[in-house]
């Protein structure tokens, strides 16, 4: 009976079992939480992670998973998973994404994801869909990482990836996370038990926007992602000797800004030293003293390296160091780094890739094939259980920005082969011969 009813909502064709108008109303809904005032639906957001537009949105966003007829419940770290009886007692298929947003970001990054699970979960119910595994979907905890210093944090810690010492890291104003896991009503000192136990999963879904322009030029509906990238953190630190700018010989300088300024022409001369798409940021210079007549004594500067290839990562970052300690040397000044933070690369499940492309070619859409140049908190639960992503088309390929945006009809495309991909899942895993 369970399996006649799944195949049943699954063989409909290209008919939507989603709800378009509700899923984008949600996500206007959502989006008033960190809006800058007097901006509409398209004005963007600032609601990072461990914050108290964060909390407002959380508090909401439970109240409309309860409504759905969900279990809710909120583990030590703070990830929000509600949950839906199956008919076995198989491990769960979780599904989920984020709600926190890098600072004046988008509507749509993690968004989607999130309320386009709970889309699914309200069109099952709605369709008096049964299925034999349990199905939970999850709001990962501060996954831009804004706060801290540490993203992917909410399913780090529930793939046992944090160590204590996390507990202790400040934010901008001061407060520790352990503050702010009070304030978000848990106990520090049960971090750990946020750990999912193995076994525990199924299969772990993430439906995403591309956040790249791949999709969108290409006119492609659904994006299968093959794997995500890894993601390599160092803060580095450039130290020299401030000194008057107006009698200091320039062959006498300890320029920290001027080696600074060098490291990072170095690291895109690294990166593109060798083929691939693979890539290198430096996002922001922080100069002491910070003054027009004294030479900088002080610069720190983060340096990240992305790439599929774990082994291709610390190659480059190899050929990085190397070079900083040419440009010390040559710069009489110090330069250091130290590791913040490392994500490895995931790949995705063959099989479920293919769970993917059935699901979206039944629905009638387009895919295509494509890496994830963004990290995920799909990468850390890959060492719980098997993953897959869907990706719907960004517009312009912005992301991280108020101009982000997805289509109505793209979001819903994306929520409809969430929806069949599960019930592909369900049918498939655990399924004696």
């Amino acid at each position: 009976m369970v399996l006649l009813a799944s195949l049943l909502a699954f063989a409909q064709g290209p008919a939507r079992h989603v709800n378009q108008q509700r899923l984008w109303a949600t996500l206007e809904k959502l989006s008033e939480f960190g809006r800058p005032a007097g901006a509409g639906f398209e004005g963007g957001v600032t609601r990072v992670g461990f914050s108290e537009e964060d909390l407002a949105a959380r508090g909401w966003l439970m109240q409309q998973m309860r409504e759905a007829g969900l279990e809710v419940r909120v583990d030590p770290a703070g990830n929000i998973f509600g949950k839906r009886a199956g008919s076995e007692k198989f491990p769960t298929i979780l599904f989920g994404s984020h709600i926190d947003s890098v600072p004046r970001g988008g509507n749509f990054d993690g968004d989607v994801g999130s309320l386009g699970a709970l889309e699914v979960m309200r069109a099952l119910r709605d369709g008096k869909i049964a299925t034999r595994h349990p199905l939970e979907i999850v709001i990962w905890t501060n996954e831009e990482g804004h706060h801290f210093g540490r993203g992917l944090l909410g399913s780090s810690a529930a793939a046992g990836l944090l160590s204590a010492d996390v507990l202790e890291r400040r934010d901008e104003e001061g407060k520790t996370l352990a503050d702010w896991l009070r304030r978000y009503g848990q106990d520090p000192a049960r971090l750990a038990d946020a750990r999912i136990a193995p076994g525990a999963l199924a299969a772990y879904l993430e439906l995403h926007i591309e956040q790249g322009g791949v999709l969108d030029e290409s006119k492609i509906q659904i994006g299968v992602v093959q794997g995500i990238v890894g993601i390599h953190w160092w803060t580095c630190t450039a130290s020299g000797f401030a000194n008057h700018a107006g009698t200091t010989p320039m062959n006498r300088r300890q320029d920290a800004l001027a080696a600074a300024a060098r490291a990072a022409l170095a690291v895109r001369e690294e990166v593109r030293a060798e083929s691939g798409r693979q890539v290198g940021t430096i996002g922001y210079v922080r100069v002491e003293p910070g003054a027009r007549n004294i030479i900088p004594g002080r610069v720190e500067f983060p340096v990240e390296l992305r790439d599929l290839d774990a082994a291709k990562v610390l190659r480059i970052w190899a050929r990085i160091e190397k070079r900083f300690a040419e440009i010390a040397k040559e710069e009489n000044v110090k330069l250091d780094c130290v590791p913040l933070q490392a994500d490895e690369p995931a790949l995705t499940d063959t099989a479920i890739q293919n769970d993917i492309r059935a699901a979206a070619r039944a629905a009638g859409y387009s895919t295509l094939d494509l890496p994830s140049g963004a990290g995920h908190d799909a990468q850390q639960i890959a060492k719980l259980a098997p993953i897959g992503m869907i990706f719907v088309p960004s517009r312009g390929g912005i992301s991280h920005s108020p101009r982000e945006y997805s289509a109505p009809a793209d979001v819903a495309n994306g929520a409809e082969v969430l929806y069949r991909t599960i019930l592909l899942l369900d049918e498939r895993l655990n399924r004696k011969p």
